[in-house]
């Protein structure tokens, strides 16, 4: 019996312990042990393809790139950077994350823009960067990105702030080459930092395979590579992109591999069927699976 068989064979219900106890951890003192699964899920239960989302203006734009240039520093300047993004509407939330006791802010910009933020470790330079573009669509998505910045040191977690059907359509941050996700995605991809990025598919795209590795319109590379070996090596049924067909999951129209490509950074596009993304011990499988990849 493969790892995933056994795990559905493991599940247990977990409904209504989603959104629990999120009012108490959002208003935490600033400082303090916090919940960051349960911040972090609130965001995404927040997002509906009702609520507003616009992309930055040129003001704004720039105001990202000099904090970020402050922020992903060999010495990083939390403090200016920060005000820089409180300047256009991200409000910053300094705390020490209950899930592996590592310190953390999480810049977080207000629902009127649909902007999305990032979440970093101040202690620690940046050196890889962790993707969510479609929180509450790719199902699960933002869980195991959380997962995988806790276990990848000095990783950055990037997550969109809409519903990709917001705005109609606009706020596609994958397919929207204006967008503060893409602006954000770009300016690390200069500074050659890689780049995994998350979604989800239906069974029925792609029957008989679990998860589909691709890097997008950029060429293949060692660290894509690596993580389909170590999927592969979960007993995973794995599809890559740059071997066979997959069925239009390649991820080849993505703005953010072709702004990788461009400045010759990795980039790996990572889809994943629903039994994967369901539950906590399926999504672990392909945690590690990236970590040992990132790893080795």
């Amino acid at each position: 019996m493969s790892p995933l068989n056994r795990i559905r064979i493991r599940r247990r219900s977990t409904a209504g312990l989603f959104l629990a106890g999120l009012v108490v951890a959002c208003t935490k003192p600033a400082g303090g042990r916090m919940d960051l699964d349960r911040i972090i899920g609130a965001h995404v239960a927040s997002l509906s393809p009702h609520r507003p989302y616009r992309d930055p203006r040129d003001a704004e734009r720039d105001s990202v790139r000099e904090a970020l240039a402050l922020l992903l520093a060999a010495k990083p300047d939390q403090d200016r950077g920060g005000e820089l993004l409180g300047g256009i509407g991200f409000r910053a939330t300094r705390g020490v994350d209950a899930g592996d006791g590592r310190q953390f802010v999480l810049y977080l910009a207000g629902g009127d823009t649909g902007w999305g933020g990032l979440l970093i470790d101040p202690a620690a330079p940046v050196r890889s960067v962790v993707e969510v573009p479609h929180p509450a669509y790719d199902l699960n998505t933002e869980k195991l990105g959380l997962s995988l910045y806790r276990k990848l040191p000095g990783s950055m977690l990037l997550i969109a702030g809409a519903h990709r059907r917001a705005a109609g359509g606009k706020a596609d941050v994958a397919h929207n080459d204006q967008s503060m996700f893409q602006l954000i995605s770009e300016e690390v991809a200069t500074r050659k930092l890689p780049q995994v990025q998350l979604h989800g598919f239906a069974e029925r795209s792609l029957p008989g395979t679990d998860t589909v590795v691709s890097t997008g319109s950029g060429p293949r590379s060692e660290l894509a590579t690596s993580v389909a070996r170590e999927l592969q090596a979960k007993r995973l049924r794995v599809c890559r992109a740059w071997v066979e067909h997959c069925r239009g999951l390649e991820g080849t129209t993505n703005v953010q591999s072709y702004a990788a490509a461009r400045y010759d950074a990795e980039f790996v596009h990572l889809e994943l069927g629903w039994p994967l993304r369901r539950d906590q011990p399926a999504r672990n499988l392909v945690r590690d699976a990236v970590v040992a990849a990132w790893s080795g």
